[in-house]
């Protein structure tokens, strides 16, 4: 009998799933399993979490959500703490199975996992499944790839594509295999104690997506986008896109749904065009790999050296510059922030405080419940000069920012 196990990684979702629905498709006996890093656990040298409390509380939920759908199916979801080359061995070992399989997740710190796990004698066979259109259907080689986002989109659009087909859930789960004790360390499930605006989990994720478009949301979406309170005046998908709650895939398809009983409009075709950034972060990663992670990125400009105190203070919202400081006292408090208001404090810290982009996207990395490595990575190499774009970094004016998207100062008052 054939036995796999399946590594869910950033993909905690059971539609649109497809290295899931291969391997239940191949196997007699499927273990799913999920696998904590030690990672998430490190301080940065400054001393603040690489990951907070509230990101760990959304996956908490989102595991949970996962567990209750396989077990309605008649399986499970087994979680384990460590180096994923040494969990998937001994339970490769323990339970006999032939192969692990898993989503391809192509940055530095997962790439170098999966070389660990093959270099231990595991099959390890990866399904690249995060964005919306697939490696298959792009007009030109990932790795010969327009730099410039605007080339990029032109040969997508002039290709006629708007995204790849999302498979089906899989209808039947292999049974487990039989498990013997190992000596593996079992993570423990804690509850969950840090309240927020989303809950984990694929079904709230699905939820949010169809009220979402019930409400005729998307018609309005292009000129509600840059507002900065509220829930209402953008998608807010980020976090389960994040954890691959839920697919852009199945985004995509669903809003093309709408645009076929309401029309098309300059909302719909913008939430689309949002998700083609994200595909374009995603598949950098793939043309330029660890480049992307060098202290210089792809340009040779000398790197900052950052004065500790003024970190601080942007940390805290404390520089005195009230629109910054409303931006980072929100992220502090919620985890999350507007795109306007990312990209506000973000030009602050590396043009305004001449500070180091890393320790600007290593504090997003900590704080934001959306975090997601290919777009954190792109978007601060983006405004920092250092990514693809030839005409350099983006330098925010910030009183005229103020004026234009907190004339008021309705945000300010909120926040500080």
């Amino acid at each position: 009998m054939s036995t796999l196990i399946y590594w869910f990684r950033n993909d905690l979702r059971l539609i649109d799933n497809p290295a899931l629905l291969e391997a239940c498709l191949r196997a007699d006996r499927l273990l799913p399993v999920y696998i904590h890093l030690p990672q998430a656990r490190e301080t940065h040298t400054l001393g603040f979490p690489r990951e907070d409390r509230r990101r760990r509380v959304f996956l908490r939920e989102s595991l949970d959500d996962l567990k209750a759908q396989l077990r309605t199916l008649g399986s499970d979801l087994l979680e384990y703490e460590g180096e994923p080359a040494e969990v998937l061995l001994e339970l490769a070992q323990f339970t006999h199975a032939s192969a692990v399989y898993s989503e391809r997740i192509e940055a530095p710190e997962e790439i170098h996992q999966s070389q660990l796990i093959q270099e231990r004698g595991v099959l390890l066979k990866e399904f690249w499944q995060s964005s919306m259109l697939s490696l298959e259907c792009l007009p030109f080689p990932v790795q010969d790839m327009p730099d410039m986002f605007t080339q990029f989109r032109k040969k997508v659009e002039n290709a006629g594509l708007r995204f790849s087909a999302p498979v089906v859930a899989p209808s039947k789960i292999p049974s487990l295999p039989e498990l013997v004790e190992t000596p593996l360390i079992r993570a423990a499930e804690q509850a969950n104690t840090s309240p927020h605006q989303f809950a984990g989990g694929e079904r709230s994720a699905l939820d949010h997506l169809k009220q979402y478009l019930a409400r005729r949301l998307p018609d309005t979406y292009k000129e509600t986008r840059n507002q900065l309170i509220g829930k209402d005046y953008s998608s807010k998908f980020s976090p389960w896109l994040a954890l691959g709650c839920l697919s852009a895939r199945t985004v995509a398809a669903e809003l093309t749904a709408y645009e076929q009983s309401h029309g098309a409009n300059d909302g719909t075709y913008w939430l689309w065009f949002e998700l083609l950034w994200r595909d374009y972060f995603r598949f950098l990663h793939f043309k330029y790999g660890k480049q992307l992670y060098q202290a210089q990125g792809l340009s040779d400009a000398p790197v900052m050296r950052s004065n500790l105190q003024s970190f601080e203070s942007w940390q805290a919202g404390a520089t005195g510059e009230p629109l910054v400081d409303a931006g980072m006292r929100e992220l502090l408090k919620t985890g999350y922030l507007s795109n306007r208001m990312r990209q506000v404090v973000a030009s602050y810290w590396i043009y305004d405080l001449q500070g180091d982009w890393r320790l600007g996207a290593a504090w997003f990395e900590s704080q934001l419940l959306d975090y997601d490595v290919y777009s954190n990575q792109g978007n601060w190499l983006y405004l920092a000069g250092r990514g693809t774009d030839p005409r350099g970094g983006r330098r925010f004016n910030i009183a005229k920012q103020t004026q234009d998207h907190d004339p008021q100062g309705e945000y300010q008052r909120l926040w500080l």
